[in-house]
């Protein structure tokens, strides 16, 4: 049964949101997909953020240029889906690539970065990693490091446990480390001891000391009475 006018309508105004809110739209032609193959492809799409639709090329370029698009469908063979991707711009054409795998489904055009693309463009993204893919590989990437770290770390609490030579080993440099302390201060130590002792004072002897030991000694003639 044929659409009416107002499904048409509604078709389109559908199709024009989902083009204004896509960041990358993939057409593939879906001649001689199953109808269990197409159900997957729908869940795969759900689950990676696209949504998948089937339209004629007519309603897809009609609501293409609604949005801003000069698509010309016409060149494009087959019968048309199209897959919307609103996170991932690389999403829908690796949705619809894994797809052409096992089933007869082909990609024919896009829209990427504002631009209507071929067929080459879309495949060459079909082949690029996801941004899952990605950002898991960049979080792998930072912690290796980290998680090397603490490996190391769990070795040396698990010999140090079990008493063997490694715990030795990760105390020796500490030890190591303290001898030289003791050492500067035995070093040290003896500087203070070998300051040279102060001179002690010697009575200086002053001129006038014998004078005072001669009237001391004259002294006693004075006592003696004169002669009679």
């Amino acid at each position: 049964m044929p659409k009416t006018r107002q499904q048409k309508e509604a078709e389109i105004s559908d199709l024009v949101q989902e083009f204004k809110g896509a960041k990358s739209v993939v057409f593939a032609d879906y001649q001689g997909l199953t109808v269990a193959k197409a159900d997957e492809l729908r869940n795969k799409a759900r689950e990676s953020g696209v949504r998948y639709l089937v339209a004629k090329k007519t309603l897809l370029s009609k609501a293409a240029k609604q949005a801003g698009f000069e698509l010309d469908t016409s060149k494009l063979t087959g019968m048309l889906g199209a897959a919307f991707g609103k996170e991932d711009e690389v999403a829908p054409a690796k949705v619809l690539g894994d797809m052409t795998k096992d089933t007869p489904i082909k990609l024919v055009g896009g829209i990427f970065e504002g631009q209507v693309v071929g067929a080459d463009k879309a495949i060459a993204l079909s082949k690029l990693p996801s941004k899952q893919q990605l950002l898991g590989q960049l979080v792998g990437t930072m912690y290796a490091p980290v998680s090397a770290f603490v490996r190391a770390l769990n070795a040396i609490r698990e010999s140090m446990e079990k008493g063997s030579p490694a715990a030795a080993e990760v105390t020796t440099p500490e030890e190591k480390k303290e001898e030289p302390k003791a050492e500067e201060k035995s070093v040290e130590e003896p500087k203070t001891e070998e300051k040279p002792a102060e001179p002690e004072a010697t009575p200086e002897v002053s001129g006038d000391a014998p004078a005072a030991s001669a009237e001391t000694t004259e002294a006693p003639a004075a006592d003696v009475p004169p002669a009679a």
